[in-house]
């Protein structure tokens, strides 16, 4: 049967769209592609995060919040669907600061965001040193730590456990996920736009590319010219450990089974996923800095993966003229706005017309003539 809707990408913003769709009642073809493929969930941090997201974007901070709204109503359809459970957890996030220059580096930022808002009432407090270790009764905090920002909405999932629900969720509602499904065309035909993976051709009325790095030679096929780099983040995993953070913070939480994950570098480093002992270096004697016994415990994995990132670093999400039925969703924030893809983006693209507050993410704000 002839699907619907084509999704290209098989990451978390592919699954999420998809898995909207499938909700939707409509006929959703999932295209994953290959194991060795540049995947930002491999260093995906799983932050569910809102606070100091969209400085001098403004229209990015409400669509974080938008989605985030949506998050537990997702979680819970989710879960009761796939019967795997995400770990979700949004009791509040925090992002340590250190030094008195640091603190008020950091509130004068979040002042700033919350200026270019208007809103009346902020969605993050900053906490001093002696408010922090209230909040964190087991935390032995390093001598440099002057305090952190603490942000309301903000908490963490497992990001493992969302990809796979959200692929086993596409089928269960009736729709077709393809592993090692590498497309190398797509191109308009009398009937929709038909999509070429290894020796099949399918038509759908309608295709959503998502495949992240990948998405850029893709979109140029329907018209649509999207930049893109790679940013390279490394994460490192410890040994398992009894609770003791209670709460995420930006480069530390501690997982559902105990691990504490740190990290994650920015790296330009190209197409270059291989792991070095300088970035590990780095983020020990910062993780050390903010809790010094963390020196004693055992590291047992390191990995990195690529963020997709656009000139701004915020999001695209784009619909093709010359291609009717072709759109383009990217962005390097896949959890957190994973509620909004499986909702309002699946909306629109049902529809077949992105709204006009997705109109400020069309690449056209990329092209700005050069001066001479």
């Amino acid at each position: 049967m002839r699907p619907e809707v084509i999704v290209i990408g098989g990451g978390t913003v592919g699954a999420a769209i998809a898995y909207g769709l499938a909700r939707r009642k409509l006929g959703v073809l999932l295209l994953d592609g290959d194991d060795g493929d540049f995947r930002a969930a491999r260093a995906n941090f799983g932050l569910v995060w809102l606070q100091g997201k969209g400085l001098n974007m403004p229209e990015y901070q409400r669509l974080t919040r938008r989605s985030i709204a949506l998050w537990q109503d997702f979680e819970v359809a989710l879960t009761e669907t796939s019967g795997i459970d995400l770990q979700y957890e949004h009791n509040g996030g925090l992002a340590f600061c250190f030094g008195e220059e640091g603190f008020e580096a950091r509130r004068l930022q979040l002042q700033r965001l919350h200026n270019q808002l208007g809103h009346d009432d902020a969605d993050w407090e900053m906490l001093d040193r002696a408010e922090l270790a209230r909040l964190l009764p087991k935390v032995a905090l390093g001598p440099k730590v002057s305090g952190a920002s603490f942000g309301k909405h903000d908490g963490h999932a497992n990001p493992l456990c969302l990809l796979a629900a959200l692929h086993k969720a596409v089928v269960a509602l009736g729709g077709t996920v393809r592993s090692q499904a590498n497309v190398r065309e797509i191109a308009r035909d009398g009937e929709g736009l038909r999509v070429s993976f290894h020796e099949e051709v399918v038509t759908a009325p309608r295709v959503v590319i998502a495949a992240g790095l990948g998405s850029q030679a893709l979109a140029r096929q329907v018209g649509l010219d999207v930049p893109i780099r790679p940013q390279r983040g490394q994460v490192l995993v410890t040994e398992r450990l009894a609770p003791f953070l209670p709460l995420p913070a930006s480069g530390l939480r501690q997982t559902g089974e105990g691990t504490v994950m740190i990290g994650a570098t920015q790296e330009e480093a190209g197409f270059d996923v291989s792991t070095t002992g300088e970035a590990a270096a780095k983020l020990s004697r910062k993780t050390v800095d903010l809790v010094p016994a963390l020196a004693n415990v055992r590291l047992v994995r390191q990995w990195a993966g690529l963020r997709v990132l656009t000139p701004d670093s915020y999001p695209v999400y784009a619909q093709s003229q010359s291609h009717p039925g072709a759109f383009v969703a990217l962005c390097h924030s896949g959890v957190t706005l994973a509620a909004l893809h499986a909702e309002a983006l699946a909306e629109a693209v049902m529809a077949g017309r992105l709204p006009a507050d997705l109109a400020p993410f069309h690449q056209r704000r990329f092209d700005v003539p050069k001066a001479a």
